[in-house]
């Protein structure tokens, strides 16, 4: 018998995942090592965890938590069991007014953090990948980062803290009762931390060690300076778990001490002539109250200087030079004023290669930092194919940064790692260094292990620095403890673990490995596969967004799929090959959206979207290409049949009921799994032909009324206008007149064709629709307006696929949202009858890769007092019809943001700009989500 089938004793059959995908794809994290589990699991209580260490303990087989996955030095992988915090324990709870937050390990840093904002406040750490880093991860790896320095960590930031020991017991430091009882049942813990304590303190060599060592940022095994921060046992332990990479113990909740979150904000890149002046500018930008100084050397910048809207001094800087972000915070202005003088008055002392120019639009402001954020993925994205990326986290003596960095680029050079990039927080002395490189032979191998020990020399010999200031001590420096600490204080470390894990079964290796070569073992393979996985680096910045998220795979695990099965086809496995293959249809293919969502979550733009599309393409046969370009070529009658079929349904739920198609199509899907669902948000619209064709030379607009608009956009409330007859309303009030092309029945964007790979169909859609609409433009004059905005976004990035003259046409022509139409056509000539109070938009992916969120929500605030964007307003997965084939996909897709929405009251309105995704939207909340045309149709 299997671990996956002993588990179901103790974890019900649906949360185990030991299927081959399921371990394959769980086998990889950020970082650079990689272990296949033996099965993954989902508790969902703190039963099923003290469960899951009796388990490991009986069988004697490892136990691994894991969160976001974003770890870079190997903490979150095991070829163990790995225990998946990441869906069921993500409760927040905001206290005190603010002043404390309570979590729980599986919710993103950011999603905290927006519980925060209306408090003014926020958590104290602030790392890079706070956007997909889990509160799990964050904690136990002592997450610091931009601008928390050495007093805002987690370690410094946490009050109190629940956890669960090895042996099965748990312990809260919020219930006074706990202290006392941990003396009693856990008799040799307590003993061993008290004893540990006290030889701390009596030896003052080691007590003055631990006490510079944390002047500075550091995170190289356990918290060792909680012996001398705090008395009690139960306190020393608790800390310990934080930076303890969960070695020690399950986090099961922590409450944290929020700092504040400052209303104002400036931010700037300083440019300098080379990176030994830039450092020479931290102390003094330091002392004017600087909250974040970014270093950024000259590589690093070249990595994202071809980023759209980076600044254009980032492609004419001399290759010798470095830049400075740096951000001041304030609660007022008149404060902010007086940091941005104390920074001119001292700037004329700075080798500044060009005047500072300060920003104070958060939009521009989020962009300097995404920049920052994503350089690590972004040299990842341009090694070279085959090569892996290793991130190193050191700190030095801030006032010796500059000589350090130049002696660390000897190193570069030493060892031929010509594309190496620095960057980091210079403020706390704190940089990142990346390199890339192949382990495929062992001379790469023995490259790399000689490179790191001349490291661990240069930051530990020479500067007296840290090893690993925030990322975690992992399987990487493992092996270097005791060089940093000494050999005193690393047989403190290994005594705590022995006492606490004696069996050594919890995330074993990581922090405490007698193997001097674990830094080298079990390194990451990235074969190279194809262009759109080459690129990932497997950072997981995209997991959050995915739709297929808690369904099936995300999109860095649809990619570390597609690496195994190259290897497996590479290594001759066939069966496990086939296997793979047949599993991943399912996972990877058909419960993928194709919505785009992760690249714009990427920092690199990789759409794991474009890769299924392609791989369906190749699925399909001629025979199945062809029935789709003749359903094309004879849109007129594809689209009438579908018409007659939604009447025919429409008509059987009034016969029979309103759920009857529903339960016919769930029947038939039993039958025919590929049978679409119905939902009874579908209702037809009716001949538009006759009422508004028109052909005036005044028309202010080509009214392009979308497939789905034409064949289910009727209102699913009795008594409304369907969308087309609702465009005209809003139209005429405002005296507009539009035209509808004469052969509307028989045009189509494409996007059905485009979303199911077949090539042949949608390029045949798209060139006919756009040699129509550039007829019926008067070759481009007059703008062409669409309904659904992942149509006007299929239009807008049909290029490729067009015949290079239909090409020249989309470039003259300007082809636009409704939502577009709705705030240059409408809202200049509005005349408002009345405004709704409360309304509650979806803004759908397709909006968020026009760059029409920040339009979409200032049309929303035009007709509407208050206006609510839900933070979890992520892919509904509806996908045009993937919904329809594939319901689970939507109601998981859609669950966060239908709890957001619903547990935030009620509203006015709920609306969107696309049918489909209003469908699944209105279904999930149960509520009525319509297009926002009908929001500014109500009101005026």
């Amino acid at each position: 018998m299997n671990i996956g089938e002993l588990l179901t004793s103790i974890i019900p059959k649906n949360r185990i995942k030991d299927r081959l995908i399921d371990v394959v794809a769980y086998a990889s994290d950020a970082g650079f090592y990689h272990l296949t589990p033996k099965a993954v699991v989902q508790p969902v209580s703190v039963d099923e965890i003290i469960a899951l260490f009796k388990f490991s303990h009986q069988h004697q087989v490892p136990l691994t938590f894991r969160t976001g996955g974003t770890s870079l030095s190997g903490q979150s992988i095991t070829d163990g069991i790995l225990v998946d915090l990441s869906q069921y324990w993500n409760k927040v709870k905001v206290e005190n007014n603010g002043a404390q937050v309570r979590v729980q390990p599986g919710v993103i840093g950011a999603a905290v953090n927006n519980y925060l904002k209306s408090y003014g406040k926020k958590i104290g750490p602030d790392p890079s990948s706070i956007n997909s880093a889990m509160m799990g991860g964050i904690l136990s790896n002592n997450s610091s980062g931009m601008c928390c320095g050495v007093h805002h960590n987690s370690y410094h930031t946490t009050q109190y803290i629940r956890f669960i020991l090895p042996n099965g017991k748990t312990f809260s430091t919020e219930t006074q009762a706990d202290y006392e009882r941990f003396q009693l049942e856990c008799p040799d813990i307590y003993a061993t931390l008290k004893s540990l304590r006290e030889h701390v303190l009596a030896n003052q060599e080691l007590f003055d060690i631990i006490r510079h060592k944390y002047q500075t940022k550091n995170t190289v095994g356990y918290s060792v300076n909680s012996f001398v921060d705090f008395e009690h046992p139960l306190d020393i332990l608790a800390h310990l778990l934080i930076g303890g990479e969960g070695t020690l113990g399950f986090i099961a909740e922590a409450v944290m001490n929020t700092v504040d979150d400052y209303r104002e904000k400036s931010t700037t890149l300083l440019y300098f002539p080379n990176i030994y002046e830039a450092c020479k500018a931290i102390v003094p930008l330091t002392d004017t109250g600087a909250e974040a100084v970014e270093l950024m050397d000259r590589a690093s910048l070249r990595s994202i200087e071809d980023i759209k809207g980076v600044p254009d001094i980032l492609k004419t800087l001399p290759e010798p030079a470095a830049a400075l972000l740096i951000e001041y915070q304030a609660d007022s202005k008149e404060e902010l004023e007086q940091k941005i003088n104390q920074f001119l008055e001292l700037s004329a002392d700075l080798s500044l290669l060009s005047p500072a120019v300060f920003t104070t639009v958060p939009a521009e402001q989020a962009f300097l930092w995404t920049l920052r954020k994503g350089m690590f993925p972004s040299v990842g994205a341009v090694r070279a194919s085959g090569s892996t990326v290793i991130l190193e986290d050191i700190a030095f003596p801030v006032h010796t940064l500059g000589d350090a960095i130049l002696d660390l680029q000897k190193l570069f050079k030493a060892y031929d790692y010509s594309n190496a990039i620095i960057f980091g927080h210079a403020k706390d002395g704190n940089i990142h260094f990346v390199v890339t490189q192949s382990f495929s032979t062992p001379t790469e191998v023995e490259r790399y292990d000689r490179f790191l020990k001349d490291v661990v020399t240069l930051v530990v010999d020479k500067y007296k620095g840290t090893l690993k200031a925030e990322h975690g001590t992992g399987r990487n420096m493992a092996p270097f403890i005791a060089t940093e600490w000494g050999n005193d204080i690393y047989e403190i470390m290994k005594q705590l673990k022995q006492v606490v894990d004696p069996c050594n079964l919890l995330n074993p290796g990581v922090i405490i490995n007698e193997n001097k070569k674990a830094h080298i073992t079990h390194l990451k393979d990235l074969p190279t596969v194809e262009q759109e996985v080459d690129k990932c680096m497997e950072c997981g910045y995209c997991e959050h967004v995915c739709p297929s998220r808690n369904l099936t795979l995300t999109p860095r695990q649809r990619i570390v799929v597609r690496r195994e099965l190259h290897t497996l086809k590479k290594k001759g496995k066939k069966a496990d090959y086939d296997t793979l293959l047949e599993q991943y249809q399912y996972d990877g293919l058909d419960t993928c959206a194709v919505d785009g969502s992760c690249a714009s979550a990427c920092p690199v733009d990789i759409n794991t979207g474009d890769l299924v599309k392609r791989l369906r393409r190749e699925n399909h046969s001629d025979f199945a290409n062809n029935v789709a370009l003749q359903l094309a070529k004879n849109f007129g009658i594809t689209s009438s049949a579908t018409e007659f079929a939604v009447k025919a349904a429409n008509g059987l739920n009034q016969v029979f009921g309103k759920n009857t198609t529903v339960k016919i199509t769930k029947v038939l899907r039993n039958i025919v799994p590929a049978t679409p669902l119905w939902s009874n948000q579908i209702k037809t619209t009716g001949n538009i032909q006759s009422k508004y064709v028109k052909s005036t030379a005044e028309d202010a607009v080509v009214y392009m009324p979308t497939c789905i608009s034409r064949m289910m956009g009727g209102p699913a409330i009795s008594g409304k206008k369907n969308m087309i007859d609702t465009i005209a309303s809003i139209s005429a009030k405002v005296g507009i007149s539009f035209i509808i092309p004469e052969k509307i029945a028989s045009l189509c964007c494409g996007q059905m064709f485009s979303s199911k790979g077949y090539q042949k169909a949608f390029t045949f859609a798209a060139n006919q629709s756009i040699e129509q609409i550039w007829l019926e433009s008067k070759q481009g004059k007059l703008p062409v307006m669409l309904d659904v905005s992942s149509c006007t976004h299929t239009l807008q990035e049909s290029r490729k696929y067009l015949t290079e003259e239909n090409r020249q046409r989309l470039d003259a022509m300007r082809i636009i949202d409704s939502i577009d139409y709705i705030d240059e056509f409408i809202i200049p000539r509005a005349k408002l009858q009345r405004k709704k109070k409360n309304i509650v938009l979806h803004p759908v992916c397709s909006l968020k890769k026009m760059g029409l969120n920040a339009k979409f929500n200032k049309v929303a605030a035009f007709f509407a007092e208050q206006v609510t964007v839900p933070f979890n307003a992520n892919c509904c997965g509806m996908a045009g019809d993937r919904g329809f084939l594939f319901p689970e996909l939507t109601h998981s897709a859609a669950e966060m943001e239908a709890k957001e929405v619903n547990a935030s009251g009620f509203f006015d309105g709920y609306y969107s700009s696309s049918k489909t995704c209003e469908m699944s939207l209105s279904d999930a909340v149960g509520k009525n989500y319509e297009s926002i045309v009908y929001l500014v149709d109500d009101c005026l």
